[in-house]
């Protein structure tokens, strides 16, 4: 009994074991039945052939949570855009890539900066939302001949919208299997296709077939709610599409200006290899580098071709170069390949001094954990308070860095430098500014009054200000460093930033625009033509009379993206022989 008992007791499990593997099955079957057919009613957004991309995708909030703030770099009526962005190489470091463009709506001028959440198509409002990106993709627009195509997904829209509706009829299982196969064929074919060039030579025949069905489709009676709402999803959908692909395109052009060529990043290590392996004889100028009675040009950079390009240029039009002396101020990236490119480079009886700003055995308490290049801001409002996105007025505001304020303590026996950003081209002789009278101003520079203080009032809070004063550029400045240690600028300076840390970058404007208030000697604006980094519509011939030439803006002249008819005023200021130049392709 007992041995029955336990045969019995090993029979049942087994049982129930085929039983539950039936039911899953079973389950398995009904679960592949119910999908397709789900997919048939239009709960999936269409059908899609193999290599199509859905017009389905995961939310573009999500998707580009990571670099939405990025493509929306410049949609803020004032945004900070450090010109690091355009100058770090390769790995891109956080603080190049991210932080320039991560900054938000500071403020809005005249409180008037019109702003949507959503993705607004129009030109201006692209402009409001991503800056310069808009200008340039409308000035490299292509003209695309896909008349067929865009009919095609015309067609394809129109039978999606309405088979979820004609496959639950019974009596149309004939008509729903034609309009499933023309979706399906069109699909496949445009999953290959963006121009008409694209497309199969049947495709006249496919799209007569598809506009018959279509036809057949909309002659049974159904409901329009439906088909209406089906519309409306797929309108919903393809504007979804639309608005990643914007977002995408605007952070790939965002970092197309931000990180470093290929050919600039293959210069420099090629450079800093060479220093270590030729061992250059260093001649020492120390006496020339701090005589005062010389003239005395300073550059921020660490992009050794830009900075070449500045001192080549300015030396060319200099009518006496014996007396000028160049100082370069770099980071620890890029020392030994700017030392070695000097060393090697001679600009006629000019000399030029490479200092790392980033080492304190070098200057004690007049160094910073990392050199900071000039700051630009993008600020845009519009022309009157009843003017559409459209007519928004943009000025690149480039001011002074946080590094610039450590000039009196690194050339503590000079008494008055210029200042040139590594983005500017020299044009004629600058022997003039030595002996400019700035009546006791601590700087002079290009003031911008299309940008006055007052449209700024909402930015800069309660810190009193000169209201109808004009705002100023870096590019071009003459300093005053005896002035300025008089009157402890650095210090002010330095005490305006700790108040307003936790505006990060954009603690720059704010600062440097309060601390230099009453401080600013204008200069003739015809010593600087500015807006060849992003205005494509500047007078020739202005440019040729300019006497220093201003890349300001996203499109800087060593760029693939640069502006093309700007770009040759930089390029003529290369050494075109030069073979680490060739090995590079920079000059191509």
């Amino acid at each position: 009994m007992k041995g029955g008992s336990g045969g019995g007791g090993g029979v049942a499990p087994a049982k129930r074991r085929w039983r539950g593997l039936a039911i899953a099955v079973l389950f398995l079957v009904i679960l592949s039945m119910l999908v397709p057919l789900g997919f048939l009613l239009g709960l999936h957004s269409g059908f899609h052939s193999a290599g199509h991309m859905p017009l389905q995708r995961p939310s573009p909030s999500d998707v580009l949570k990571g670099f939405v703030n990025e493509a929306k770099n410049e949609t803020g009526s004032i945004n900070a855009t450090p010109k690091t962005q355009q100058k770090k190489g390769i790995p891109i470091p956080p603080q190049v890539v991210m932080q320039p463009f991560t900054s938000k709506n500071i403020s809005r001028i005249n409180g008037k900066a019109k702003m949507k959440s959503d993705v607004d198509e129009s030109e201006g409002f692209c402009d409001l939302k991503y800056g310069s990106y808009c200008i340039w993709r409308e000035e490299n627009r292509e003209e695309m001949h896909d008349s067929m195509v865009k009919k095609l997904k015309d067609q394809l829209f129109v039978a999606r919208a309405y088979f979820p509706s004609i496959v639950k009829i019974p009596a149309q299982s004939k008509l729903s299997g034609e309009l499933k196969q023309n979706i399906q064929e069109v699909e496949r074919v445009l999953s290959e296709s963006t121009t008409d060039a694209d497309l199969p030579p049947e495709i006249q025949k496919k799209s007569r077939r598809m506009e018959a069905v279509i036809a057949r489709a909309k002659s049974v009676s159904l409901d329009c709610n439906n088909i209406d709402k089906k519309l409306r999803q797929i309108f919903d959908l393809t504007e979804d599409e639309a608005n990643f692909h914007m977002k995408q395109s605007a952070f790939l052009y965002q970092l197309a200006v931000q990180t470093m060529p290929k050919s600039l990043h293959c210069l420099s290590m090629r450079l800093t290899v060479e220093y270590f392996r030729d061992h250059l004889f260093d001649k020492e100028l120390s006496e020339k580098y701090s005589d005062p009675t010389l003239q005395h040009y300073v550059i921020f950079s660490n992009n050794v071709i830009a900075s070449s390009v500045v001192i080549n240029s300015t030396v060319v039009h200099a009518i006496d170069t014996v007396n000028q002396v160049f100082h370069v101020l770099t980071d620890w990236q890029n020392y030994y390949a700017m030392k070695h490119w000097f060393l090697r480079n001679t600009f006629r009886d000019a000399v030029v001094q490479v200092l790392n700003i980033e080492d304190p055995d070098s200057y004690g308490k007049a160094t910073l954990s990392h050199l900071t290049l000039p700051v630009e801001f993008r600020v845009s409002f519009p022309s009157n308070d009843s003017a559409p996105a459209i007519n928004n007025r943009t000025q690149y505001v480039s001011i002074f860095s946080h590094s610039h304020y450590l000039l009196p303590e690194i050339f503590k026996n000079l008494e008055k430098v210029v200042v040139l950003d590594d983005d500017v081209v020299v044009q004629q002789d600058l022997s003039a500014l030595w002996s400019l009278n700035m009546g006791g101003k601590v700087t002079g520079a290009i003031e911008i009054c299309s940008v006055k203080m007052d449209q700024l009032r909402s930015y800069l809070g309660d810190h009193s200000f000169q209201k109808h004063s004009c705002s100023w550029m870096s590019g071009l400045n003459v300093i005053d460093l005896a002035r300025w240690r008089d009157l402890d600028i650095s210090e002010t300076y330095w005490k305006l930033v700790k108040e307003q840390v936790s505006m990060k970058e954009g603690s720059a404007l704010l600062a440097t625009l309060l601390t230099f208030q009453d401080q600013i000697y204008a200069l003739d604006r015809v010593w600087v033509l500015s807006g060849l980094g992003h205005d494509y519509g500047l007078d020739i011939e202005g440019i040729k009379k300019a006497a220093v030439l201003h890349y300001n803006g996203n499109m800087k002249p060593w760029l693939d993206l640069g502006i093309p008819k700007y770009k040759e005023y930089w390029k003529k200021f290369l050494n075109h022989e030069d073979q680490y130049l060739s090995e590079c392709n920079v000059n191509r």
